[in-house]
């Protein structure tokens, strides 16, 4: 099981968590994202499905904000 950065179990969101938390982007702008490198790291389950930690999507998202420092 994923953990966090506090040693607990780290919630793992499904893809469409992920791009309804984005505000609706497209399935297909989330996977361009990933071809290019840019979209935040994902877990690939021996099933082929993708998980993205909560922790991991905050920390893009906290990168990302306008006047962050680079």
């Amino acid at each position: 099981m994923a953990r966090d950065s506090r040693g607990k179990a780290a919630e793992l969101l499904t893809v469409r968590q992920v791009l309804d938390e984005l505000g609706g982007i497209s399935r297909r702008t989330f996977y361009r994202w990933r071809e290019l490198r840019i979209a935040p790291a994902c877990i690939r389950l021996p099933n082929g499905e993708l998980r993205v930690r909560r922790d991991v999507l905050n920390d893009w998202l906290e990168d990302r904000a306008e006047g962050a420092a680079s």
